[in-house]
């Protein structure tokens, strides 16, 4: 179809010369197109008034009567500014201005007025350092964090140093585990003299809530190392290919720091390659993890989590220094996490400290620290007792256990003398004449003991 045709179908007519609004577009495009513009007439707009369309059609020197339209510089405005939001959302300030700053470079002979208006905004308001928010996770050394190139939003979350972060609360034998690894970055040269190199790598592997973040935490602290965290948000994207150039950038940088790195969630980019529901993007991922891995330097640190060990490819298994499993808490840990997360109002729970236990096994820290938080704020808001806060919890918790684990609940509260046989039976659903009968029971086992131990 000739160039004629083209304007005879959609109405156009020439114009003198090219628009105002399109002459950006002209300038950009006439460095190696002809170009001939028209514009059609104005119409009518079907709620009132009138609107005009333009159009630029291109005669391309190497090919015959080939099409541009203006929408699609229009789509990369509109992605630009859909960025420029986002950031700016995020108070990603910096990233803002980097963004700010690669969009002066594209315009400006696309459109030098929009550059000049750009470039005059970032002139006007110079860099002031990081926002509050961003400084409060400010990397420790001066080199940037990496970015996905499209969103600029950081691959990495960076964590202050916290000299004072407190110890998880961990079983024995775990705990020893840990304390080996701090103590082996502190005489790294004598292992170094036997040709031994520090853990590089370890996998925490436990249900949510029981301290494998904290622990993170803590050993970056002991180490005095910085701690940065993979942001899976970030990483992964719909683009073939981008997801594993940015966990691959990610890795490459915490590479050349000497710090821990952690990877939370590693079971959603290291699934099982034989997991056919997966992309072929998600198995790729799987193999720059068995590189990395392997591949971690000894300066350095590199802890993955997961609640969900049975996802996790087996080949990345055997890559991992070290495997630290995380049980749910026991009765000890039980009562050392009660008495630090109510803090100063411990004392008001003194009496009930071994209910309150009772009624936390089997919960992780992370449900016992939501739940006592709540107990503190109702103390402080309402005039509600500590006693009527633990029968709610004994309420509920009871609700969820079978009827012999309630009745257990049922004598231990009524051999704690700390409330009546009525209030129990209600918040356990045990009837009275079942919690005497297992009492008296109870009782004449303990007096036939005695008896036959004289």
């Amino acid at each position: 179809m000739c160039l004629a045709d083209n304007v005879k179908m959609h109405g156009l007519v020439p114009s003198a010369g090219v628009t105002s609004a399109a002459k950006p577009l002209w300038s950009a495009c006439s460095e190696h197109r002809e170009a001939t513009a028209f514009a059609a007439p104005k119409r009518k707009r079907p709620g009132g008034g009138t609107y005009k369309i333009a159009h630029i059609y291109f005669k391309n020197t190497l090919e015959n009567n080939d099409f541009c339209v203006i929408s699609g510089l229009m789509r990369e405005l509109n992605t630009d500014l859909v960025h420029i939001v986002r950031l700016a959302v995020a108070e990603q300030t910096e990233d803002v201005r980097l963004y700010a700053a690669r969009m002066v470079r594209r315009y400006r002979s696309v459109d030098p007025e929009l550059a000049a208006q750009l470039e005059h905004c970032l002139k006007r308001s110079p860099a002031r350092g990081q926002s509050p928010l961003r400084r409060e996770e400010a990397p420790y050394t001066a080199s940037t964090l990496p970015v996905d190139s499209d969103s600029r939003l950081s691959l990495l979350k960076s964590f202050e140093m916290d000299a004072k972060a407190e110890e998880p609360l961990l079983p024995p034998d775990l705990r020893l585990n840990l304390l080996q690894l701090v103590e082996e970055r502190k005489r790294i040269r004598e292992l170094g003299a036997k040709g031994l190199q520090p853990t590089r790598s370890a996998i925490l592997v436990g249900p949510p809530g029981v301290g494998k973040t904290m622990t993170a935490r803590w050993l970056a602290s002991q180490m005095r190392l910085p701690l940065y965290a993979l942001d899976l948000t970030a990483v992964m994207s719909s683009l073939l290919g981008r997801s594993g150039g940015n966990l691959r950038a990610a890795l490459d940088f915490a590479k050349r720091e000497s710090c821990v790195l952690l990877l939370d969630e590693i079971d959603a980019v290291a699934k099982r390659r034989s997991d056919e529901s997966d992309v072929g993007e998600l198995k790729r991922l799987v193999t720059v993890m068995l590189q990395e891995v392997e591949q971690w330097p000894s300066t350095g640190l590199l802890l993955a989590a997961t609640n969900h060990p049975e996802l996790i490819d087996p080949a990345l298994w055997r890559r991992f220094d070290l495997v630290v499993n995380f049980p749910m808490p026991e009765p000890n840990a039980v009562w050392k996490a009660i008495r630090r997360f109510l803090d100063e109002d411990a004392e008001k729970f003194e009496i009930w400290q071994d209910i309150l236990v009772k009624g936390f096994t089997g919960v992780s820290f992370s449900d016992i620290e939501r739940e006592i938080k709540r107990f503190r704020r109702a103390l402080v808001l309402t005039p509600i007792s500590p006693k009527e806060l633990v029968a709610d919890l004994v309420r509920r918790r009871a609700a969820e256990v079978d009827g012999t684990s309630r009745i257990d609940w049922a004598l231990e509260l009524a051999q704690a003398d700390l409330l009546s046989q009525r209030t129990i039976s209600g918040i356990t659903g045990v009837s009275r004449d079942t919690i005497r009968k297992h009492l008296k029971t109870e009782k004449n086992e303990t007096k036939s003991g005695k008896e036959a131990s004289v």
